[in-house]
């Protein structure tokens, strides 16, 4: 059951381990840059892109310093549901959401995802984010990206606008199994190898932070654990500078 997606997803794996290698360890880089400077990192992707900041996000074993942006009308509670492509079509909704979710400043990061890169709302909140001097690392597929035209009126896609990208090397169209007697595929992958990619990036980072004479870095205990409420509060109260959402 389900062995073909496993199989594809063991390939991804495997090529996102050698050829993104080199792009994470620039990644840690700069996100370590950033919180040694107390800039802030800030995450976005509108719609399923968004799975990726939810990740991030109040995560018992992640990061407190991933702020996300999200835009109420590209959450998938969205009715109808595709108010959500409307909303990430719609030219400005992305400068109206950085200008109102974020304060981006030099030296802080910008972490988004968009698998085609295409839509003007990624586009808009990192060329905001290029603006105001900010980094932006941009989570994408680089052949699917590169295989359509922007919908921006910049003619920019998220890719053009990156100071890193990290490719998840994914099928054109994000599924990946053929299904016999149909032309359509099933099975996306962006989400699991995002994952995977920042996963790893977090786990790099927060040995990294160690290693630098960090003592209690700012990572989330799991709430379900006895105690683990006060020891959030604790970093929350070190860290609030640099934490741009309520805690």
């Amino acid at each position: 059951m389900g062995s073909k997606y496993i199989k594809r997803i063991y390939e991804l794996l495997k090529i996102i381990e050698t050829e993104e290698a080199a792009n994470m360890h620039k990644a840690v880089d700069m996100l370590f840059d950033c919180i040694q400077h107390k800039s802030t990192i800030y995450t976005f992707g509108a719609s399923h892109a968004g799975i990726l900041s939810e990740e991030l996000y109040y995560r018992a074993g992640g990061l407190m310093l991933f702020n996300p942006i999200f835009g109420r009308e590209l959450m998938l509670d969205s009715s109808p549901i595709t108010l959500t492509s409307e909303m990430e079509r719609c030219h400005g909704y992305g400068k109206a959401l950085a200008q109102n979710k974020a304060d981006f400043r030099p030296g802080d990061v910008l972490i988004a995802h968009s698998v085609s890169g295409r839509n003007p709302v990624a586009i808009e909140i990192a060329a905001e984010a290029k603006e105001k001097g900010a980094y932006v690392i941009a989570v994408t597929n680089l052949a699917y990206s590169k295989s359509v035209s922007s919908r921006h009126a910049s003619g920019k896609r998220l890719f053009e606008l990156a100071d890193i990208i990290l490719d998840n090397h994914g099928d054109v169209g994000d599924a990946c199994v053929e299904i016999s007697g149909i032309d359509q595929k099933v099975s996306p992958t962006s989400t699991v190898i995002g994952a995977t990619m920042l996963n790893s990036i977090v786990a790099e980072l927060a040995q990294k932070l160690v290693d630098s004479g960090m003592k209690k870095p700012p990572i989330f205990y799991s709430a379900n654990l006895d105690g683990g409420d006060e020891l959030n509060q604790k970093l929350y109260q070190e860290y609030q500078d640099v934490i741009r959402y309520k805690f």
